[in-house]
C-alpha cells in the first residue's frame, strides 16, 4: 500500500464530498435556493439568486472534482475562492475561533489551506487525473490553485459584493 496516495485520497474524498454536500445544501436544504439568496442578499451580495447559484454549482462542481483527483488545482481553486469569499463577507469581523457566535474564520481558512496544498502537491496517483495522465503538481499546481482562486475570489469580491453601511 501506497500510504502517500491513501492519504491524498482520503483528504480529497473527505473535503470534496463535505463541501459537494454543503452545496447541495444551499439549493436542497432549509428554504432551498430562494433561502439561500435571501441570505446571499441579506449580506451584501449584488444579485443574490446568481450569487446562490454560483456558490451552489462551485461547491457541488469543485467539491466532486476535488474528491475524484479531476483537474485537480482548477477544482481546488474553486474551492479556494468559495473559501475565501466566505470569509470576506461573513466570517471575518467574527474573529478566529468557528466555536464563537456566528462562527469565525477558522474553519474556512482551513479548508481553503487544504485544497491548496492538494492543488500544489497534486492529487497522488489514485485519482483520475493520474489515470487520465493530467499533471499539474509542484510550482503549476501552486500558481493555479493560487492565482486563480485568490483572483476569482477577488473578482467576485469587487463585482458582487456591497454591505450595507452600519449606522453608528
Amino acid at each position: 500500500m501506497h500510504q502517500p496516495d491513501l492519504a491524498l485520497l482520503l483528504l480529497r474524498g473527505v473535503f470534496g464530498v463535505f463541501l459537494a454536500y454543503h452545496g447541495y445544501n444551499k439549493v436542497f436544504g432549509g428554504n432551498g435556493l430562494r433561502g439561500t439568496a435571501g441570505w446571499f442578499g441579506a449580506i451584501g451580495m449584488k444579485w443574490p439568486m446568481w450569487q446562490a447559484r454560483a456558490a451552489a454549482a462551485t461547491e457541488i462542481g469543485a467539491g466532486l472534482l476535488f474528491a475524484a483527483g479531476l483537474l485537480t488545482p482548477f477544482a481546488a481553486a474553486g474551492i479556494v475562492a468559495v473559501m475565501i469569499v466566505a470569509i470576506w463577507t461573513v466570517h471575518w469581523k467574527v474573529g478566529f475561533f468557528v466555536f464563537r457566535p456566528d462562527q469565525g474564520w477558522e474553519y474556512c481558512a482551513s479548508i481553503a489551506v487544504v485544497a491548496f496544498v492538494v492543488g500544489m502537491t497534486g492529487p497522488g496517483e489514485w485519482s483520475l487525473d493520474h489515470a487520465v495522465g493530467l499533471h499539474f503538481d509542484g510550482w503549476w499546481g501552486a500558481v493555479i490553485t493560487g492565482g486563480l482562486g485568490v483572483g476569482a475570489a477577488f473578482a467576485q469580491l469587487a463585482l458582487c459584493y456591497r454591505p450595507q453601511e452600519t449606522s453608528k
